[in-house]
């Protein structure tokens, strides 16, 4: 299995880790996945409700958070470590300044197009950017945005197709529609990049997520023109996996089925394991009646089922009465807790019979 090259980093395996939140890849998954070669992704996503105790201002605490985990992950490892962050949160300014100004190797933003994301870069920052797209249509407009109004283009660019956990950028008829397959997309976003590459004398990596879970996955798309993967789903149920044991658990005693599209106070389709929470809002006994966080920009109080950031702070701890996980297509096929290491050495196993 070949490595990939961001810049001027440099991955041992070319696997980044998705940024789950709320709270569920933080300091201690982040860490261990750079350990083993990887790039560990902190969710900054809600961290103002993790670390409510340093102050009751959501914004001074998710800012004091982001900082905390970065120190740990640190502390952990001398690996690759990045940051990602929503367009669509109201703090996304506060979340890339500090992740910038604390020099992470990398941010991925996603959940929205990060047109602006390249204005945030100091003269001394070292900190990669890398946007999410859903299209080789977003991709080219980022590509050209940057390059216009920054003179810069992307260090990578990660492509999420509709098999991923959490919020989804595509519509709920084009989810299961194979012209919208991540299978489709990546040759689509390659020669979208290759004209960039190719005009700027620079190379933009792809990276491919949204379903890929086995080492035979990663081969598949890498044949496909990708250079990297995206995995979220296959690391939460690891050992070092920051969310509660409860949390894990509802992924190994998930079957297919469970795992559903739910419509999202945010605005966007989004992946979840069926629980009893979403099974309440189907039945209209949520709704809430203020908003105490307004922490993201697209969710409306008056018409929000609920409000999203408390359910998934919920689901972190386990009570899926009052939250519901976010989960990849395939978070069915977990059926037991491993090591991050063990997790490495699976997919780098499965590559090599791939071949």
């Amino acid at each position: 299995m070949k490595g990939l090259r961001i810049g001027n980093l440099t991955l041992a395996v070319p696997v980044i880790q998705g940024g789950m939140g709320v709270g569920i890849s933080l300091s201690g998954l982040a860490s261990a996945v750079a350990n083993e070669g990887g790039a560990g992704i902190i969710s900054s996503a809600g961290l103002g409700l993790l670390y409510k105790e340093f102050s009751s201002d959501f914004l001074e605490a998710s800012i004091h958070g982001l900082k905390e985990e970065i120190r740990k992950t640190r502390e952990k490892t001398l690996g690759v470590i990045g940051v990602n962050v929503m367009v669509a949160m109201t703090n996304f300014t506060d979340m890339i300044s500090t992740a910038i100004s604390e020099k992470v190797d990398l941010i991925t933003a996603g959940a929205g197009l990060p047109l602006d994301l390249p204005s945030f870069l100091k003269k001394d920052s070292v900190t990669k950017l890398v946007p999410i797209v859903s299209s080789a249509r977003a991709a080219k407009i980022i590509c050209e945005k940057w390059k216009t109004n920054y003179d810069y283009l992307p260090d990578a660019v990660i492509v999420e197709g509709p098999k991923a956990g959490g919020h989804l950028g595509f519509k709920v008829d084009q989810i299961d529609d194979a012209d919208y397959s991540l299978e489709k997309l990546v040759p689509a976003i390659v020669n979208e990049l290759k004209v960039f590459e190719e005009k700027y004398n620079t190379k933009i990596p792809l990276i491919a997520a949204g379903g890929i879970y086995t080492g035979n996955d990663i081969h598949d798309i890498l044949k496909l023109g990708a250079s990297g993967v995206q995995m979220g789903t296959r690391f939460v149920t690891t050992q070092e996996c920051d969310a509660s044991p409860e949390f894990k658990q509802a992924y190994i005693n998930a079957e297919s089925k469970d795992i559903e599209i739910i419509k999202s106070p945010v605005g966007m389709p989004g992946r979840a394991i069926m629980s009893n929470f979403i099974a309440k809002v189907r039945d209209g006994k949520k709704q809430p009646k203020v908003c105490p966080f307004k922490c993201i920009k697209t969710c409306d109080i008056s018409s929000s089922p609920y409000c999203i950031i408390i359910a998934l702070i919920n689901a972190l701890k386990g009570n899926f009465d009052s939250g519901y996980a976010f989960a990849g297509a395939n978070a069915f096929r977990a059926t037991n807790i491993s090591s991050v290491k063990e997790v490495f050495q699976s997919l780098i196993k499965e590559y090599k019979e791939s071949k």
